[in-house]
C-alpha cells in the first residue's frame, strides 16, 4: 500500500513535504475559517436579521472615510463569498455556507436583506447558528415572523 502511494505521489510530481504542507494548510484554513465565522456569528446582535435592525455603515464619519470603508467592506465581502463557495465544495475544508453568509452580510446590493434572510431561514443554517450562539451563552437569532 505504501509503495503504491509513493509511486502515485511521484507520478504526480509531488514530494512528501508538499503533501504535508497541503494537509497542514487545509487544517489551518479550516481552523481559522471556523474561528472567524464563530466570532462574527456570536458577536452579531440577536436582531441583526430582523427588519427593525438598522444597517447604516459609518454614518457618523467623514464622507471620504465612509466611502473608503464601504469599498473595503464590499471587497472583503466578495472575497468571503468566493472563499465560501470554494469551501462549500465537498472535500474542501471550511465553513462554506456560513462564509458565504458572512460575505453577503458585508456586501451592499439591492435585495441583500431578503437574500440574507433566505439563507438564514434554511433550517440547517438557522439551527447551526443558534446552536453556536447557545454554546457561547448568546440569545438565538430573531427573524421576522414569516416562517421563523
Amino acid at each position: 500500500m505504501l509503495d503504491w502511494l509513493t509511486q502515485t505521489i511521484h507520478r504526480w510530481g509531488l514530494t512528501w513535504w508538499e503533501i504535508l504542507f497541503g494537509a497542514a494548510f487545509s487544517v489551518f484554513t479550516f481552523v481559522v475559517g471556523g474561528a472567524v465565522v464563530t466570532f462574527v456569528l456570536v458577536k452579531l446582535p440577536a436582531n441583526y436579521f430582523h427588519s427593525s435592525h438598522a444597517r447604516e455603515f459609518l454614518v457618523e464619519r467623514h464622507p471620504v472615510l465612509r466611502a473608503v470603508g464601504i469599498v473595503a467592506k464590499n471587497a472583503l465581502g466578495v472575497v468571503l463569498v468566493v472563499l465560501g463557495v470554494i469551501m462549500a465544495v465537498p472535500g474542501v475544508p471550511g465553513p462554506g455556507v456560513l462564509s458565504v453568509l458572512l460575505g453577503v452580510m458585508l456586501l451592499d446590493f439591492p435585495g441583500k436583506r431578503e437574500l440574507e434572510t433566505r439563507i438564514v431561514r434554511q433550517p440547517r443554517v438557522f439551527s447551526s447558528i443558534n446552536a453556536l450562539r447557545a454554546r457561547f451563552d448568546k440569545p438565538p437569532l430573531i427573524l421576522d415572523e414569516k416562517g421563523q
